[in-house]
């Protein structure tokens, strides 16, 4: 199963809701990786620091899921160690941030693209 969920490229993840927090389950969800991997990598990445409010329950911002979809990618797609991967954030924080955040709105367009697609085929469908 984990192997599976290494296998999950960026493209095939889900695009992220027009919503202020998201709550551990559903960052996991967004980025295709379990709760735990994410407490995990709130140790291991200082960029990573979601909202913790009542019961110390964290609250994720669309900035944090972005970068945990950016570690994912250095982790499982580029092939760096959790060492070299923080390098690699501390090293170039802005050009990390754009190539996330664009490969982020290029998932959302393309999922609402194909949205208004269907609805254009059942319209077509009703006609």
């Amino acid at each position: 199963m984990n192997s599976q969920l290494q296998q999950v490229s960026l493209e095939s993840l889900p695009a992220i809701p027009d919503k202020r927090y998201f709550t551990i389950s559903e960052a996991a969800f967004l980025c295709g990786v379990k709760p735990h991997v994410l407490r995990y990598w709130e140790q291991e990445f200082l960029q990573l620091k979601p909202s913790k409010r009542r019961g110390n329950r964290r609250y994720y911002q669309y900035k944090d899921v972005l970068m945990v979809r950016k570690i994912k990618k250095l982790l499982y797609e580029d092939g760096f160690t959790i060492e070299g991967a923080r390098a690699q954030l501390l090293s170039n924080p802005t050009e990390n941030g754009h190539s996330v955040k664009t490969d982020a709105l290029v998932t959302k367009l393309i999922a609402d693209l194909e949205t208004v697609l269907q609805n254009l085929k059942t319209s077509e469908e009703v006609l």
